[in-house]
């Protein structure tokens, strides 16, 4: 750990917005004196089962503090996920069920692993479940703590109220919920990206309604995924995950348009293209987020399946084996869906879109029944990472 002014201007280096300024380093300065850590708080919804690249950027900042000898304390909102976040969202986020949010939240945990310090003097969980199940006084006094106008000044909110489209009083909840959260872990730093600013600012305003320290808030910025333009989301289909397998991985990243790739190697890599073609800065760019992710080994490993396969036009060296039983003519899009785990129409679309291959050779959209024997020991492929070799069974 340096001087609390270098650790300061090390943490909000690549940061957006650090309120209020100074507070950081009046926070480090504070903490070096009491002889205690920071502690630095993120909260993640489990609304979906994997962490991907538009989170490392977060959990990437939350390490630093870590590596400074402060404490993160990762919050998952088991409980805020039954009402769903709605920033910059233009409608009311479906509920998930109990289970879903169970499942999603082991998911997280294990996932963060990859990017922060697994270290009991470092790392806390917690779950808002321990805290939100509140008695209905307590609720009435959070309640308090602000006013239907200040919640009206959201961009997602005043433009539904604009356009007198349904805000319902649970989502007015959440800002004040997860601001509760702040107050329960007595959160000195908060984390998150740059939709989240209102949320994060209205933590102070309850912390300092309930007679705490007003933590600090630290914005990063947002990820765009593999198109380009939009927020990384799986709910887009634009997002690479951390768990991702090698070579999945890094041909997804190939797929980036040239004018992100400057932006996912500083928010990702911290670094600039050491490339001036950018198809060898995209490259290296794949090869190193499969290597942090997976190993050097699986990177070298995952560019040569790639250029064998799309390069040289070659069939990888492992391909998982399609069992089916035939007599008859097998029909394609079944077969899809069971190699690849698709439904049946987006096999009929991918094959009327010429996404499918057989050795090699496009199917076209009337090739929906095949004779199996034309089938048996040939390569299914979907896309252009996603093998099967048909094996028929007597």
């Amino acid at each position: 750990m340096g001087s609390p002014a270098a650790d300061a201007a090390f943490l909000t280096r690549n940061a957006v917005e650090c309120l209020p300024a100074g507070g950081l380093e009046a926070k480090l300065a504070a903490a070096a004196k009491e002889g205690r850590q920071l502690r630095v708080k993120l909260g993640l919804d489990p609304t979906a089962p994997d962490i991907h690249l538009g989170h490392t950027v977060v959990l990437q900042k939350l390490r630093e503090f870590q590596d400074l000898g402060h404490r993160v304390v990762l919050i998952v909102g088991d409980y805020t996920a039954r009402i769903g976040d709605p920033s910059g969202r233009s409608s009311t986020r479906p509920p998930l069920s109990g289970e879903e949010i169970d499942a999603n939240a082991r998911s997280y945990q294990e996932q963060a692993f990859r990017v922060l310090l697994d270290d009991p003097d470092r790392f806390e969980l917690r779950f808002n479940g321990e805290w939100l199940d509140m008695r209905m006084e307590e609720l009435f006094a959070l309640t308090r703590t602000a006013t239907v106008a200040q919640m009206l000044e959201r961009d997602d909110f005043a433009r539904r109220y604009a356009e007198r489209r349904p805000i319902s009083v649970l989502e007015l909840l959440y800002p004040l919920m997860q601001g509760y959260d702040s107050v329960a872990i007595r959160a000195d730093v908060e984390l998150g990206g740059t939709d989240q600013t209102f949320n994060l600012l209205l933590g102070r305003d309850v912390q300092r309604a309930y007679g705490l320290g007003e933590q600090v808030v630290l914005t990063v910025p947002i990820l765009p995924g593999l198109d380009g333009a939009e927020k990384m989301s799986k709910s887009l289909g634009n997002q690479v995950g951390v768990t991702d397998a090698p070579e999945e991985m890094y041909g997804r990243v190939l797929s980036l348009p040239d004018a992100a790739m400057a932006t996912w190697y500083d928010l990702l890599l911290g670094t600039v293209p050491d490339a001036d073609a950018p198809r060898d800065a995209k490259r290296a760019l794949a090869r190193a987020l499969v290597d942090r992710f997976h190993g050097a080994e699986a990177a070298r490993s995952a560019e040569d399946q790639f250029d064998r396969v799309h390069v040289r036009h070659e069939l990888p060296d492992e391909i998982p084996d399609l069992e089916l039983v035939a007599d008859g003519p097998v029909h394609v899009p079944a077969a899809l869906a069971d190699a690849f785990g698709i439904s049946r129409s987006e096999a009929r679309r991918q094959l009327a879109q010429g996404g499918v291959r057989l050795d090699g050779e496009p199917l076209t959209a009337e090739q929906v029944d095949i004779p199996g024997a034309e089938l048996d020991g040939r390569v299914l492929q979907l896309g252009k990472r996603r093998f099967a070799r048909v094996r028929l069974l007597p």
